[in-house]
């Protein structure tokens, strides 16, 4: 199987202060490969350098072999790339389909087609379509934010902390969902604090500590780490387990 994206040696820098340290790793296309790790690790630092938000200090984030580094954002869209940021930040005063309008506004063919299928797959979206998405609830707005990044029909979607904030039952359905949108074909990239969901749903997983990468490998493998167990799972490491 190819890779969809291949990230080498990629370093982000705030005013003087690495975020991201010189990480590789790829994301092979049909996968759902996600980053874990503690808050500060630079897990959304590195998805906002792929999508052009963030200017690399070095390196190479290759998207179909072509080279992202220096693209703007608009054009990274239009390349088939799309981010579901962390905090949803969906246009409150705007309705729910204006929403997903604004997702697809690269586009200039028709949208129904692609408005059923988002539908389908929420079909709470529908029923709210000409609500305000200010009114919407948490999980609702969440629903919306990977809709409305849907719209832009991409061949790989990354989501931020996509959890974040909700109730377990709803976060269990946001799960439910990524499961489904990957079935359909999309390649997905997940950086995820909730690291039980994120490593049960992922092919693959990476651990990302203080900008480093310190943990690889298929999502079974990191969710049966003792370590990661301990760290990130909240379960206390058996007698004699991996050091």
């Amino acid at each position: 199987m190819s890779n969809i994206l291949e990230v080498k040696d990629l370093k982000v820098a705030y005013g003087g202060i690495e975020a991201v340290r010189g990480i590789s790793f790829e994301v092979p296309e049909g996968e759902v490969v996600t980053l874990i790790g503690a808050n500060g690790a630079g897990k959304s630092s590195t998805l906002r350098a792929i999508v052009g938000l963030e200017k690399p200090a070095s390196g190479s984030i290759q998207f179909q072999g072509m080279e992202l580094v220096g693209m703007g954002t608009e054009t990274v869209v239009t390349k088939g790339i799309t981010l579901v940021p962390e905090g949803r930040r969906v246009f409150a005063n705007l309705t729910v389909l204006e929403n997903l309008r604004m997702g697809a506004y690269m586009r200039r063919d028709s949208l129904e087609k692609d408005l059923e299928w988002v539908y389908s797959l929420f079909p709470r979206l529908k029923e709210r379509s000409w609500q305000p998405a200010g009114t919407l609830s948490g999980g609702e707005q969440q629903m919306l934010a990977i809709a409305r990044a849907l719209m832009s029909r991409p061949k790989l979607i990354m989501m931020d902390e996509p959890s974040l904030g909700l109730a377990p039952l709803i976060v269990q359905g946001v799960f439910d969902i990524i499961r489904e949108i990957n079935q359909q074909g999309v390649t997905i990239l997940l950086v995820e604090q909730n690291a039980n969901m994120a490593l049960h749903a992922a092919n693959r997983g990476y651990v990302m500590e203080t900008g480093l990468i310190t943990m690889t490998g298929t999502g079974q493998e990191l969710a049966a780490n003792e370590d990661i167990k301990a760290a990130y799972l909240g379960k206390k490491r058996a007698a004699g387990g991996v050091h």
